[in-house]
């Protein structure tokens, strides 16, 4: 390819010459907060078109291996002299291994050198190299090579935060060359020969460090049947794994797959987490082998780990707790002033809910889209669901349990609670305040003011969702895009815009950000509408999301048990305060069946 002359510096010619060839996959992250944070909703493909914000390439790809080595110097740390000086150091060191790199330099004096490789390495072995460096060079910063999921770094020709771009220190046909021929393995070898004690020196020290989750914690946090326990998970995400416990990536992979055999898993749900890039540290654990190879050994640990556990049945004993809610069990019957005033049928129930979905659609136009509005909205969402599930407009499931289906904290959804019943026409009306470990009775309420509107208008098809965990990642804006798009498919952008009430900003930012991971799609009209193979479970748990929702409800699930132990202690009647049996399991629960918006809508009026 022609790079042009040699002696004009193109940041666009060089982030197309250079971005693909040293990315670990075929994908870049964005910054739209000046260079601050490179989330992940906002990764999209690589392509040969320079960003117009600044742009970070990932380093691992989707099988934990990488392609270069990212030596990132800060001049944060100990100014530009000291990394003018670190960086030499290292290119001597570099020139006595017989290797050759890139080097490119930041407006505020920061600098990268990038070593390409022509066999990847796995993630353990990059951040051996890369540890031992940064213990002899201080500026050296090495966080994006201890990251498997979020290690990206900018490449030459990405735009910078405080204007600019990423220049190049050489000339671009000679870094186009070393990335079009890259270091060898025997130079590979060399260097890490050369930092042999080095690397003893680091790997030691972790053995000194305590790993987070803990042994003690894994245990704690452990569901045998039915879920992964969460350090088995973060294990097979993260590549990282306490080295006193397992003394390497072999016993760290055979414990990952008997944790998933042990969890009920199929040898194929391992494979697709693997092959999609959900599990890249389990997959960085087989990078030593060739790629033919890899397949077969993950199979013979398979097989190693189901007769594991035949001879040991008692590792799928106990009882798995990961799908249960630590929040207030909802009334199978209604309470008290339920039973003389509504009917507790559960058609009427779900027709009146459907009914009163309707208004909810008619009144949240008075919502505005900032963050307390969104959030209400969600909130309001949340008490459908969870009337569907009960069947029954009397909802008492506790602040937690819809701070999980939320994505919110507990005191904010309450707070957003007492800010809805107090409308002057409210959607919810507080029937009785919660006592002991019962949540507040709240009730559907249909406003007078849409009434008549709710009830002629058709029934929405479909079921209605509180936030599903992927948009915790991708934002509010976005749950409720998708939600528009689930049920009038073959929207254009100003349409969404008109259903969702949101800024056309908010709206175009979360349609880039869904067809970035193939959520959604235009067609040849130029009209959005849900890729359905896209599995959002699965995008959850790419994005660690659900790890975030297990947290959340293992502290819920601490703090009940606390509650329940100083009203034991404090409470005389707390027998009576006490709700019997299980939490209702709120993940569980898939919503009413289509066919009721499909009834007849002379079914409808029972308010």
């Amino acid at each position: 390819m022609s790079l042009g002359p040699s002696s004009t510096y193109n940041p666009a010619q060089a982030w197309s010459a250079l971005a693909p060839l040293l990315a670990g996959q075929p994908r870049v992250r964005l910054s739209r907060d000046a260079g601050k944070t490179y989330p992940q909703k906002h990764e999209r493909a690589l392509t040969e078109a320079l960003p117009t914000f600044p742009a970070a390439v990932r380093i691992f790809g989707k099988d934990g291996t990488c392609a270069a080595i990212f030596l990132d110097f800060d001049s944060s740390v100990a100014g530009v002299d000291w990394v003018q000086a670190d960086v030499r150091a290292v290119q001597a060191w570099l020139h006595s291994c017989g290797a050759r790199w890139i080097e490119d330099y930041s407006p505020n004096g920061g600098r990268h050198v990038y070593i390409p490789l022509e066999q990847r390495v796995t993630f353990s072995e990059a951040r051996d190299l890369v540890e031992a460096l940064g213990a002899r060079y201080r500026t050296l910063d090495k966080t994006p090579h201890q990251n498997l999921i979020h290690g990206c770094m900018r490449t030459p020709g990405s735009p910078h935060k405080r204007g600019g771009h990423q220049e190049l220190a050489m000339s671009l046909n000679m870094a186009y060359d070393i990335a079009r021929r890259p270091n060898s393995a025997s130079v590979w070898t060399a260097m890490n020969v050369d930092l042999a004690g080095a690397i003893g020196a680091v790997r030691a020290l972790r053995l000194e460090q305590t790993f987070t989750p803990t042994a003690d914690e894994a245990h704690k946090l452990q569901h045998p049947a039915g879920r992964m326990s969460r350090l088995m998970q973060l294990m097979a995400q993260t590549g990282l794994y306490d080295s006193n416990r397992y003394a390497s990536d072999s016993e760290a992979r055979q414990a990952i797959i008997t944790g998933a055999a042990a969890a009920g898993m199929e040898l194929t749900d391992v494979e697709r987490r693997m092959m999609q890039g959900t599990w890249p540290g389990l997959a960085s654990f087989y990078a030593r082998y060739a790629s033919r190879h890899r397949v077969p050994a993950m199979r013979r640990d398979w097989l190693n780990a189901v007769s594991y556990l035949s001879k040991d049945p008692g590792s799928r004993d106990g009882k798995n707790n990961a799908r249960i809610s630590p929040t207030s069990q909802p009334p199978t019957q209604p309470p008290g002033i339920q039973a003389n005033l509504i009917s507790t049928n559960p058609d009427t129930e779900h027709r009146f809910i459907r009914t009163w979905r309707n208004a909810l659609r008619l009144k949240e136009q008075a919502y505005t889209d900032s963050r307390t509005g969104l959030a209400r909205r969600m909130v309001l969402r949340s008490l459908g669901e969870a009337a569907h599930m009960t069947a029954s407009r009397f909802v008492e499931f506790g602040a937690r349990s819809i701070a999980v289906a939320t994505g919110l904290d507990h005191t904010t959804v309450g707070s957003h609670l007492r800010a809805l019943r107090s409308e002057s026409d409210p959607l919810v009306t507080l029937v009785e305040q919660g006592r002991g470990t019962k949540g507040d009775l709240y009730m559907l309420t249909m406003p007078e003011e849409v009434k008549a509107a709710a009830e002629d208008l058709t029934w929405r098809k479909g079921k209605i969702h509180a936030l599903r965990p992927v948009f915790r990642e991708l934002g509010l804006p976005a749950a409720f895009v998708y939600e528009a798009l689930e049920h009038s498919p073959g929207l254009s952008t100003a349409e969404i815009v008109k259903l969702t009430r949101l800024s056309r900003t908010a709206v175009s930012e979360a349609l880039e950000v869904m067809a970035a991971w193939n959520m959604i799609a235009r067609d040849t009209t130029r009209a959005w509408a849900v890729v359905s193979r896209t599995s959002l479970k699965d995008l959850a748990e790419h994005f660690g999301v659900l790890e975030a929702v297990a947290a959340q409800l293992q502290r819920y699930r601490i703090e009940r048990i606390l509650w329940k132990e100083w009203l034991s202690k404090n409470v005389n009647t707390v027998a009576e305060l006490l709700s019997p049996g299980e939490e209702y399991p709120w993940e569980a629960f898939e919503g009413p069946p289509d066919e009721w918006a499909l009834a007849d809508m002379a079914f409808t009026n029972v308010g």
